[in-house]
């Protein structure tokens, strides 16, 4: 079974193609960014930084462009059932991929004036495990939403309580070093606000994620325990395949 691909009108199929292709193309835009904000952290390179910073509103106007052709669709064919889920679940999981945008912005921000004014000495080696992390998440929603994979979905969810785990650890590292020293208070606050960054970035993959789950099963798992999730909604008919040849979304280069 296909969620797109089963109309009698082609032009119909078509619509929806490009809408997913969009988002996947968005998707795409703000995985590179992503993986270039932390490298503009980690390796304290301020071009790479700007170019996160410029990058971004290449994802805002996107955004905008899915959005106008979310109401063009809506409007024009008055979608139902499975039709109707995978148009809101585009439209929701574009919000999250434009607010994916704005927090490796902030990174690249934080990045370019570490480097200018001083850097933490502590805090680094978290941001970079952490935006490994992440990364890895985001490639794995994106993934999934292009293949219509509820159990890749099902996993995404659980990362995000790893990194969530993995920022609180750090976080209580940082605070108690600003305790015992308090030279560096200002940096050391700049890098936690990265790594809250970087774990909002998880939290949106996730959302990318249940929102799939409920494009597929029609089941909302937002609020649910995960293994009630996993329960009552993976089923063998879970998993979808569209054309993959279509789809404009491509890993990002800096994979890890």
């Amino acid at each position: 079974m296909n969620l797109i691909g089963e109309h009698l009108s082609k032009s119909y199929d078509q619509d929806l193609q490009n809408l997913v292709n969009l988002f996947l193309k968005m998707g795409g835009m703000a995985e590179a960014n992503l993986t270039k904000a932390i490298e503009s952290l980690v390796k304290s390179d301020v071009a790479l930084a700007e170019d996160v910073i410029d990058g971004d509103k290449e994802i805002n106007f996107t955004e905008q462009q899915l959005d106008d052709l979310v109401v063009k669709v809506l409007a024009r064919r008055q979608p139902a059932a499975t039709d109707l889920r995978l148009i809101m679940a585009v439209s929701k999981c574009g919000a999250d991929i434009e607010r994916i945008g704005d927090e490796a912005k902030k990174i690249a921000k934080m990045a370019r004036r570490a480097t200018r004014e001083g850097q933490s000495p502590i805090g680094y080696h978290e941001a970079h495990q952490m935006g490994n992390f992440v990364q890895m998440m985001l490639k794995n929603a994106l993934e999934a939403f292009a293949k219509f994979d509820a159990t890749g979905a099902y996993q995404v969810i659980e990362q995000d309580s790893e990194i969530d785990a993995m920022y609180k650890s750090a976080s209580r590292a940082m605070m108690t070093y600003i305790m015992e020293d308090g030279r560096y208070v200002a940096k050391v606050i700049d890098i936690l606000w990265v790594l809250r960054s970087i774990e909002r970035i998880g939290a949106h993959a996730r959302n990318i994620a249940e929102q799939l789950i409920f494009c597929i099963t029609g089941e909302d798992v937002r609020y649910q325990k995960l293994g009630a999730k996993k329960d009552s909604a993976l089923n063998p008919a879970a998993s979808h395949e569209i054309n993959d040849a279509s789809l404009d979304y491509q890993p990002s280069n800096g994979e890890n």
